[in-house]
């Protein structure tokens, strides 16, 4: 959701297309820039939550005045930002707005891909289109809108079916958008720390007096093993070209199984310690653990970390992205 980016996962091109339409479309890097430009005409678009790290950047964020435009917001910035709505199941598949919000109406069929969606909160006043992937409520003076997807607005998925439409609806009918879609860890209150000056001085001068002595033998003992000599050693494969390798032989044989397995396999491994579980704990233990923490629905996580394999190339991307996903939701809960 980088504005600048062009890449499949950039902005770039909404961004071209409501600068073009007349729509002011202002970036922000900071938390700070955002509360320089608000201003009570303007529609604040905040994407990529997980990068909010604290709270106190999320209240100032409320606290400002224009509407709101959520994408995809993890569960702190939803409860921050969006109280009147709490999480419902995730869906997937192109879906009719089947509401009467106009801004839908006119987009027709969309496709979010995988995607949150949100029920009312409190019996709070609530328009829902496709299935609750997306919600507005009135909240005083300010409109908040709510997406459980961002994907639709990327350079990759803007083309898709009714995409840009509603993207450009959303975001641009108040001629005023500040775009804050954070590339780095926001808020936190070591930004400005280094990891040598949180190390104590008595630990450094050991530390240095450890390299002069490890320094000493070193040249101890190559002189008593004489010259070095030359030897031809193996090629250095970068970790990046093995993937790639491993992907087009998954694909040239149609092991989607095995890829699905793969990326699931590695993702239970990193989530297993942030969640305090074992190194081989049960599904069920997972899936619980995971809906607790993301407030997410039981059915949909079985489903994504323990389904069926895709049946599809497209579906087995959608599965990566929806499992980097869940792994970036928890670590920044």
């Amino acid at each position: 959701m980088d504005p600048d980016a062009t890449g499949p996962e950039g902005a770039h091109a909404l961004v071209a297309l409501l600068r073009q339409h007349g729509v002011q479309v202002v970036t922000a890097d900071t938390v700070d820039d955002v509360v320089r430009q608000a201003r009570p005409d303007t529609v604040v678009l905040v994407a990529q939550t997980p990068r909010i790290a604290d709270d106190g950047s999320l209240n100032r964020l409320a606290d400002l005045p224009g509407d709101l435009l959520l994408m995809a917001p993890d569960t702190p910035a939803r409860r921050a930002l969006a109280p009147g709505i709490r999480s419902g199941p995730a869906r997937a598949f192109t879906r009719q707005p089947d509401c009467d919000l106009r801004e839908a109406q006119r987009a027709g069929p969309v496709d979010l891909r995988t995607t949150q969606t949100y029920l009312a909160a409190q019996r709070q006043p609530l328009d829902s289109c496709y299935d609750g992937a997306l919600v507005r409520y009135r909240d005083g003076k300010r409109t908040i809108t709510v997406v459980g997807s961002d994907s639709f607005m990327t350079n990759a998925d803007l083309a898709r079916e009714g995409n840009a439409a509603l993207a450009m609806n959303l975001s641009g009918y108040s001629g005023r958008l500040i775009w804050y879609a954070p590339q780095r860890l926001q808020g936190a209150q070591s930004g400005k720390s280094t990891l040598a000056g949180l190390v104590p001085t008595n630990v450094r001068w050991l530390f240095w007096q450890l390299c002069v002595a490890l320094a000493l033998a070193v040249a101890w003992k190559a002189r008593r093993l004489g010259p070095l000599v030359a030897e031809p050693l193996p090629v250095v494969v970068r970790a990046s070209e093995t993937v790639e390798g491993l992907g087009r032989l998954y694909r040239s044989h149609r092991a989607r199984d095995r890829a699905a397995g793969a990326l699931r396999t590695a993702t239970l491994r990193r989530l297993a310690p942030r969640l305090g579980l074992g190194p081989a704990p049960e599904p069920a233990v997972v899936v619980a653990a995971v809906s607790q923490r993301l407030s997410a629905h039981p059915d949909w996580l079985w489903h994504l970390l323990f389904g069926p394999p895709p049946d599809s190339d497209d579906a087995l991307i959608d599965l990566a992205h929806a499992l980097d996903d869940i792994e970036r939701q928890v670590i920044g809960s």
